[in-house]
This record gives C-alpha cells, structure tokens and sequence, in this order.
C-alpha cells in the first residue's frame, strides 16, 4: 500500500470518527467533559462505570472485553498492545483487571487525547499510555509485547495483511492475539449503512470468516480457540437500541451520541439489522505466533 493511499484512509477514519468536531469546531474531549459537568461528574475524577458509555465502543462493551480476557488468562507481568484502542476503554478494563502494563494504539488523534483523559481521570494513566499511529506502521521495537488485543478494528484497516505483519514483529516468538472482529456474514446482501465503522461501503473492510483466517494463518498465527459469538452480540445490540430510540430510561451519562451524533441511533438499527440478517457475525478468539 502506498504512502498515499495510507494517508487518504487515515483522513477518511478521522473525518469518520471525529466528524461533529469537523461540524462544531469542539473537540471530542471539550464535548465529553462539559457532558460529565452536565450530569453532575466531576470530569477530573470519573470512575470506570461513570465512563462506561463511551469506553468501548464495541458490541458487547464490557462484558465482551471481559470475555475476551478471561479467553486470554492474561498474567500480571504481560505487555499488551491494544490495537485500535478508541477512547481507551479495553486498555484500562486489562490494566485495571489483570494488572498489565497497556500500550493503546489508534490512527484517530480525538481517541488518543480522550483516552489519555479518561486514563488520568479513572487513576489508570499509571499502567496505560497511548499513541497515534497507523497500525501497519507503528514507532514501537520489535518483541516489545507479548499479547495483541484487538477489538472491532480490522473491518476499519484496508491494509491487513500489514497489520497482521507489524503484529508479527512486535510480539515475542510465541506471542498471542486476542481478536473480538466484525466479519461478513454469508447472506451476500449489501449492509445497511451507516453503521458504527462506516458510513459508505468503500470505507467497510469487513472480511469473510475464511478469509480471516487465511490471513492470520498467512501471517504466521494459528487458532487456539474461535468461537462465534453473534447470537449473544444480537442480544446486547438490540437491547441498547431500545435505550437509544428511548424505549428505555437510560441514566444521564455520555453515550456514543457524542461520537457519533444523532446519527448513531440509526447506526445501532442497522448494525442490529445486519447482525439479525446475517450480513455480518461477531467472532471471539486467541490466536498464537509460530
């Protein structure tokens, strides 16, 4: 992939997720702080569940975060890199819960800056620090970690085969990939967009679970455990979108809205949509370098 193109799709991920800073000239941590001073948070101190709304913005939330590393049996000493890592949420539930040393990394400079906040605000800024970088290309040494996490981010890399190479020379010789993915499903319709990671479907990656896993097997990772976890993804999906369209009273705390705008209720209808169709599947899985 050329240096060109690399920058076109960097522009065209930060005009996705930082587009209402785009529109109101606020910036997404301007926005997040005056919302927390709103419902009655004090924006320098927040605890992770205050947090929650806009910590992980991936199917499943927290409780897929947590699955993923019981999955992993990830031990206090090891070093993660946590590979499109948003506003941080990931890096801090494995920082806080298995006590490892976290390394954030995502190409949207608003993530990076709101993940250092949230960090600082939730007494976590100790064990999880962040970087700006493209994927494919990051500034880290080689074997600098022994775990990659990676949640909801390839479906947003046109470049895979790149990333899956840069994992392969930062990990250490035996290292493991903690993956949580959007992949196609096999009903070949179009997916109904928006949807969270894009608005039109040249800035979707989505891979088929096959080819995936060909990917990964190319890049030297074999499979230790793949499970399909779409059913339960469905079920957290549709019940947030009854909280979004206001079926359900919902506490007065930050949501993906302010990522997002008003544009995020339809992007939650059709991601549910998509997923209830078979557009699109969730897989959960470790993966480790040979």
């Amino acid at each position: 992939m050329t240096d060109h193109v690399r920058d076109h799709a960097a522009r065209v991920l930060n005009d996705h997720y930082d587009a209402l800073a785009n529109g109101s000239g606020e910036s997404l941590v301007v926005r997040l702080r005056a919302a927390f001073r709103d419902a009655g948070r004090d924006p320098e101190r927040l605890t992770l569940d205050e947090v929650a709304g806009i910590d992980q913005l991936h199917l499943g939330g927290r409780a897929a975060s947590r699955s993923l590393l019981a999955l992993g049996e990830l031990l206090p000493d090891q070093r993660v890199l946590d590979v499109g890592c948003g506003t941080g949420g990931a890096s801090r539930l494995v920082a806080q819960e298995a006590g490892c040393e976290v390394v954030g990394v995502d190409i949207t400079m608003a993530f990076i800056e709101a993940a250092e906040w949230l960090s600082a605000a939730t007494g976590l800024a100790g064990r999880t620090r962040f970087l700006c970088a493209d994927a494919a290309r990051t500034p880290l040494p080689g074997g600098a970690f022994d775990v990659i996490w990676c949640q909801h981010a390839l479906m947003n890399m046109p470049d895979v085969a790149g990333v899956l190479a840069e994992w392969r020379r930062l990990l250490v010789p035996g290292g493991r990939v903690l993956l949580h993915e959007v992949v196609a499903g096999d009903n070949p319709e179009p997916l109904a967009l928006p949807v969270p990671w894009a608005r039109t479907a040249a800035t979707s990656h989505l891979q088929g679970r096959e080819a995936l896993r060909v990917s990964l097997e190319e890049a030297g990772f074999v499979p230790v455990c793949v499970r399909d976890v779409t059913e339960s993804a469905l079920a957290w999906r549709q019940k947030h979108v009854r909280r979004e369209s206001g079926e359900e009273k919902t506490a007065p705390l930050p949501g993906p809205s302010l990522i997002f705008g008003d544009e995020f209720v339809e992007m939650g209808r059709n991601l549910r949509d998509n997923l209830a169709a078979g557009r699109v599947r969730i897989l959960e899985g470790m993966w480790r370098m040979v």
